[in-house]
């Protein structure tokens, strides 16, 4: 069993946040592991929800905000949704994922994380006036 380190960086490098999950299986689709992270994440805001959700991708009736997205009110999320949400992102350049040095952009490679176990998730912001 593997433990995954999930880290939010800029896009010069910089970390933002990271937290660890434990337990996972050795080896893993890019896929599984972008829904598991977002699952993760959405499990520890319903534990304790706020207007403030510190995610990987926007729920849809909230407003991008400094440090995360706010939600109209405090309430819990479904994370099936915002999985959904984050794939669509991911397929559509909305972020990228790094597994040590080297970015992943087939959702079904797979992962090893016994090899790689942090995994780094750059979001990509469109240009303004493009």
């Amino acid at each position: 069993m593997a433990t995954v380190t999930f880290r939010d960086e800029t896009m010069t490098g910089k970390p933002i946040a990271e937290f660890s999950v434990p337990d996972l299986p050795s080896t893993i689709a890019l896929r599984d592991l972008i829904r598991l992270r977002v699952r993760e994440e959405v499990a520890r805001h319903n534990a304790a929800p706020t207007e403030l959700y510190q995610g990987l991708v926007r729920p849809t009736d909230a407003e991008t905000a400094l440090n995360g997205f706010r939600l109209p009110k405090a309430r819990t999320l479904d994370w099936e949704k915002q999985a959904a949400i984050a794939l669509d992102a991911f397929g559509r350049n909305g972020f990228i994922v790094l597994v040590g040095e080297r970015q992943v952009d087939d959702p079904g490679a797979l992962i090893d994380l016994d090899r790689d176990p942090a995994i780094s998730f750059v979001k990509l912001v469109p240009l303004v006036g493009g």
